[in-house]
C-alpha cells in the first residue's frame, strides 16, 4: 500500500481514513440469487456487520457508520419490514454484551418517532450502556434519510433562532442540530452491490467524503474487501477545493 496505516498524511496525500460509512446494499439480491427469502439475506448481512465491526480497529478504523433501514425502506411488504424490525431488536438485544467487552460505542441516527417502542427502549439501553467506550464508535442509521435529516435539524435551529439563542446562523448552529452532532465526518463512504448512488446518507456530512463503489453484495463484503478499499484510498490525493 502507498502509506502505512496511522500515517501522516503529507503534500496532500492521505492516509487511512478515521471515519468509514458503508451503505450496506444487496442483501435481498443475494438471497434471490439462490432461491431464498430475503430475509435470509438480511440475516446474513447482520452477521457480516459483526465481521466488519471487529475488523476496523485493526485496519486504523476509529469510526464506522453503516446504513441499516432507510425513511424509503418504508415502502417495502410489510412481512420484510417486520421481519427486519425483529433482526434489528435481536441484533441489539444480543450484541450488546459482545460490544460493551469489545470497547465498542454504539449510536444510532435517525427519526426514531416511527419505531416501535421496544427497539426504542433497547437501542436508548445499548447506547447508555457503551457509552464509555472508546474501541470503536458505531453509529447505526435506521429510519434514516438525508433529506429528512436535514429537515429535522432546520427545525431545531428555527427553534433556537426563535428563542433567542442564535442571532446569525452559522454552519456550525446547523451541524450542531444534526443526528451526527460531535461525530466527525466520513472521510470515505463505500456502497455494495454495484449500485452507484448515494441513496440519500449524510448528504452533508459526506460532501468531501471519498467515495468507492463496489459489486460486490453485502453478505460477501469481508474484511478483506475492506482492506483492499483502504488501501486504495491510502493512494488518494485529497486537496478539499486547494491546489
Amino acid at each position: 500500500m502507498a502509506l502505512a496505516r496511522g500515517a501522516t498524511a503529507v503534500s496532500g496525500t492521505t492516509t487511512s481514513p478515521r471515519h468509514v460509512a458503508i451503505i450496506m446494499d444487496g442483501n435481498g439480491r443475494w438471497a434471490t440469487e439462490r432461491g431464498w427469502p430475503r430475509l435470509v439475506g438480511h440475516r446474513r448481512g447482520a452477521e457480516r456487520v459483526k465481521q466488519i465491526v471487529r475488523a476496523c480497529p485493526e485496519l486504523g478504523v476509529d469510526w464506522l457508520t453503516v446504513y441499516a433501514f432507510s425513511t424509503e425502506n418504508w415502502r417495502r411488504s410489510t412481512e420484510e419490514v417486520l421481519g427486519l424490525m425483529k433482526i434489528f431488536r435481536r441484533y441489539i438485544r444480543y450484541e450488546a454484551e459482545g460490544m460493551a467487552a469489545e470497547g465498542v460505542r454504539l449510536r444510532f441516527i435517525g427519526g426514531r418517532d416511527r419505531l416501535d417502542s421496544k427497539l426504542q427502549d433497547l437501542m436508548a439501553s445499548i447506547e447508555a450502556r457503551t457509552s464509555g467506550n472508546t474501541r470503536l464508535n458505531l453509529t447505526v442509521a435506521i429510519n434514516y434519510g438525508g433529506r429528512d435529516e436535514l429537515l429535522r435539524a432546520s427545525r431545531r435551529l428555527a427553534e433556537r433562532i426563535a428563542q433567542g439563542e442564535i442571532q446569525t446562523p452559522t454552519q456550525a448552529d446547523l451541524e450542531a442540530c444534526l443526528d451526527t452532532a460531535g461525530q466527525p465526518d466520513p472521510d470515505l463512504v463505500i456502497r455494495t452491490s454495484g449500485e452507484t448512488r448515494t441513496s440519500n446518507f449524510l448528504p452533508w456530512q459526506a460532501a468531501y467524503a471519498e467515495y468507492e463503489f463496489t459489486p460486490t453484495l453485502w453478505p460477501d463484503f469481508t474484511p478483506d474487501h475492506l482492506g483492499a478499499i483502504l488501501d486504495r484510498f491510502g493512494m488518494r490525493e485529497r486537496r478539499f477545493g486547494g491546489t
